[in-house]
């Protein structure tokens, strides 16, 4: 019994530690494989307004243009488009 607890105290440390490096590991290889840190990206989210636990609202610019969706478990539904207003476009630049 001894034994099994000596064991624990000294592999946890060392299964922590491994997870904390893979992790670590993946965070770094997700960045060199995606876009650069302040590049400007094609899509970006707005606002998002839950309006239950299954169904969120979010306003999303892509192109210039403003895009209100609906997002549930069965997908997203486009409500509305429209172009960006100029008090947008000086917000999101």
């Amino acid at each position: 019994m001894l034994w099994y607890v000596v064991k624990l105290i000294l592999l946890l440390p060392v299964i922590g530690a491994l997870i904390w490096g893979s992790m670590t590991l993946l965070h770094r290889l997700q960045a060199r494989v995606g876009a650069p840190v302040g590049a400007p990206r094609a899509v970006r989210v707005v606002e998002t307004t839950m309006l239950s636990p299954t169904l969120k609202l979010a306003v999303i610019e892509f192109r210039g243009r403003e895009i209100l969706v609906s997002a549930s478990r069965q997908g997203l539904v486009r409500l509305a488009e429209v172009p960006m207003t100029g008090s947008a476009r000086e917000q999101g630049e």
